[in-house]
């Protein structure tokens, strides 16, 4: 088995829901790894998520554009990056409907640079080894399209079928990944996973929706009839499996990971109000508080990944079992609420 040891990591958009618990998990499981977050700071990253990491000598924080390649090229100089995690992305669908040319120049453009300024620095500049450094690109599931109820789940295989901007636009980051590996030789790992959920992510995901809306005593909207279905995974075994990838995972491969856990969205809707009617009963049930909406446009019926190659290669799997997920998730937004921090 392949064995890749990080020192020097910039983490793209690591202020952000996932980023932010990976470079944590990064700092707390190997003691000598330092970490340089370059993140744009949109409406998607917040220091907040990473107060705690401030004074810590092996983390830097930089803010800055993917797409500014100078600044790009300096940061790989400066800080002697060998390894590159590519999280920045805009990633919520419904922004994507209404302004896709951002997810295009972020999502596409943006990768493109990072890729190009890899492949010079550590090429030409200090003549490395595809050994001696490496290049992961995290992905999503949804660029594999949508799934029937009872269909079998994405794998590596899986042709891709976007059917949104955003999808669209990571599956052509996706696409340019590949081919920096196949023409320039450029050492690239690529994950695919399922939803993420857990303590930090934005509030207008759903997951953190729900939750705000029954703190604050609003309707829970529900697109369409709520049947939708989708595979959650806990964002702390996804940063896991991350890391695993990268460190043992194959050159050129790509790698699934999920939850083995999927709920239809009303379903799963229910279960939140029902633990939050013991934490914090209301007057009436919250799930009273549950308003269906107009159904997204081409909104894909169902996610789900099979993370078989994960397990056989890596021998990793899911450890956080959705009730405790759920039970950590809401105890952050609840201690949130509590201190009066706007949801």
């Amino acid at each position: 088995m392949n064995h890749y040891q990080p020192h020097h990591l910039l983490v793209t958009g690591g202020a952000g829901f996932i980023g932010s618990h990976f470079i944590r998990y990064v700092l707390t499981s190997d003691p000598t790894a330092k970490i340089v977050n370059l993140d744009k700071l949109t409406y998607a990253g917040s220091l907040e998520n990473l107060k705690d990491l401030e004074h810590i000598e092996r983390y830097h924080f930089c803010q800055g554009d993917i797409t500014d390649i100078h600044l790009v090229k300096h940061v790989l100089s400066h800080h002697h990056i060998d390894t590159i995690v590519h999280f920045a992305a805009e990633s919520h669908v419904d922004r994507s409907i209404a302004a896709p040319s951002t997810f295009v120049e972020t999502n596409i453009m943006g990768t493109y640079i990072l890729l190009e300024a890899a492949r010079y620095h550590w090429f030409e500049v200090e003549g490395r080894s595809s050994s001696q450094c490496r290049f992961h690109h995290v992905s999503t599931d949804e660029v594999y399209g949508s799934l029937k109820k009872n269909a079998k789940a994405f794998t590596e295989q899986t042709a891709y079928q976007p059917r949104s901007p955003y999808s669209a636009s990571k599956a052509g980051s996706d696409h340019l990944v590949y081919a920096y590996y196949h023409t320039y030789g450029l050492p690239i790992t690529l994950s695919h996973c399922s939803n993420n959920y857990g303590p930090y992510q934005h509030p207008e995901k759903f997951i953190p929706t729900i939750i705000r809306s029954c703190l604050n005593h609003q309707a829970i909207p529900i697109y369409g009839k709520g049947k939708n279905i989708r595979d959650w995974l806990y964002v702390d075994d996804h940063c896991r499996g991350m890391l695993d990838i990268i460190k043992r995972g194959k050159i050129g491969e790509q790698y699934n990971m999920g939850g083995d856990n999927e709920w239809e969205n009303i379903a799963l809707a229910h279960y939140i109000c029902n633990q939050l009617d013991t934490l914090v009963p209301y007057k009436q049930p919250y799930q009273s508080l549950l308003q269906f909406v107009l159904d997204r446009r081409g909104h894909d019926f169902r996610y789900a990944i099979d993370s078989g190659k994960m397990k056989a290669a890596l021998l990793w799997q899911p450890e956080v079992s959705f009730e405790l997920g759920i039970k950590n998730t809401v105890g952050h937004y609840l201690s949130r609420h509590m201190n009066d921090v706007v949801l």
